[in-house]
C-alpha cells in the first residue's frame, strides 16, 4: 500500500488539473460538450493523458533523484525521501503507459500515436533536452499542445481553431517562464544544485521572456477572438466579451509573480487563488453561454 500511495504522489494528482484545462478545448470550442459520445471520448482521452504525464514524473524522478535530495521542497517527494524504491518507481514507468496505450488502440489509433509521442518527448527532455537552454522550456510547450491535440483527434472536429492552438501553447510557455522566474528567485545560489540549467538562465533574461510571452499570449487570443466568427451575432463580436477576464487573469499571475512572491507552482496557484479562479469562472461562463446559448 505505502508503494501505491508514492506511485500517485509521485504521479504528481495536484498536475492532473492541466490536462483537463488542455485536453478539453476542443470539444468546447468545436460545440460539441453536449454530444455525450464526443465527451466520454475525450474523457477517456484525458484520462490516458493523465497517466502517460504521471509516468512522465516518476521518470524524472528517477533521474533526479539525487538533485532533489538537494531541494528544500522536492526531496520530500516519494523518491528522493526513500519512501518509493527505484525499482518499484521504474517497474510503475514501464507498465502504465504501456497500458495506457493499448486502451487508446482499442478506440483511437491517432491518440495512441499522441500517447506515444509525448511520451517520447517527454523522456528526451528529462535526459538530454532539459539541459539545453531555451530548448527546456519550448519542449515543455509542445508537451502541452499535444494534450491539446489529444482532444482534438478523438472527436470530428469542425469548427476548432488554429488559433487555438497558438493561445494554449503560449499561455503554456507563459505559466512555464514564470515557474523558471520564481524557482531561481526562491532558490537564489542553490538553483544551479537542484536545476543545472539555470546556469544559464538569469533574473533579467527570464523576465524579458516572461514580459515577451504575456503580451504575445494576449494579443495572440485576441487575434482569435477577432478571427473567428462562432461567436459572432448580427455583425457584433460577443468573443471580445471574453477578452476582459483573459487580460486580468494574465496581470493578475504576474501581480501574484512579482509582488505575492508566489508563481512557482501555477497548479498550486490555480487552486488557491481566488482572484484568479474567479477571472477563470467569469471567462468560462461567457464563453459557455456564448457558445451554447447564443450562438
Amino acid at each position: 500500500m505505502q508503494a501505491i500511495i508514492g506511485i500517485l504522489r509521485t504521479m504528481r494528482p495536484k498536475q492532473w488539473t492541466k490536462n483537463v484545462l488542455f485536453v478539453f478545448p476542443a470539444i468546447v470550442f468545436d460545440g460539441q460538450l453536449n454530444q455525450l459520445d464526443a465527451l466520454a471520448r475525450v474523457v477517456l482521452a484525458c484520462f490516458l493523458l493523465i497517466l502517460v504525464s504521471g509516468t512522465v514524473y516518476l521518470i524524472n524522478d528517477i533521474v533526479d533523484i539525487e538533485k532533489d535530495r538537494n531541494h528544500p521542497k522536492k526531496r520530500l517527494r516519494p523518491l528522493p525521501s526513500g519512501q518509493l524504491s527505484v525499482p518499484m518507481a521504474g517497474v510503475a514507468a514501464a507498465l502504465i503507459p504501456l497500458a495506457a496505450v493499448v486502451i487508446a488502440l482499442s478506440y483511437s489509433e491517432p491518440l495512441a500515436i499522441v500517447l506515444v509521442a509525448y511520451l517520447l518527448l517527454q523522456i528526451a527532455y528529462s535526459l538530454r533536452l532539459k539541459h539545453i537552454p531555451i530548448l527546456d522550456v519550448l519542449t515543455i510547450m509542445i508537451g502541452f499542445e499535444l494534450r491539446v491535440l489529444a482532444g482534438v483527434v478523438v472527436i470530428d472536429v469542425a469548427n476548432f481553431s488554429p488559433w487555438l492552438y497558438a493561445c494554449t501553447g503560449l499561455l503554456a510557455l507563459f505559466l512555464i517562464v514564470g515557474k523558471r522566474r520564481q524557482e531561481l528567485v526562491m532558490l537564489g545560489e542553490q538553483a544551479i544544485k537542484t536545476r543545472p540549467i539555470f546556469a544559464h538562465y538569469n533574473l533579467a533574461l527570464i523576465d524579458d521572456m516572461l514580459r515577451m510571452v504575456m503580451t504575445s499570449t494576449f494579443l495572440t487570443y485576441l487575434l482569435y477572438t477577432i478571427e473567428v466568427n462562432v461567436t459572432q451575432v448580427a455583425d457584433i463580436n460577443l468573443g471580445l466579451l471574453t477578452v476582459p477576464p483573459v487580460l486580468y487573469g494574465l496581470f493578475r499571475y504576474m501581480y501574484l509573480i512579482h509582488i505575492k512572491g508566489e508563481g512557482s507552482a501555477p497548479d498550486e496557484v490555480l487552486l488557491t487563488d481566488r482572484p484568479l479562479q474567479a477571472a477563470i469562472l467569469v471567462w468560462s461562463t461567457i464563453v459557455l453561454i456564448l457558445l451554447y446559448v447564443v450562438t
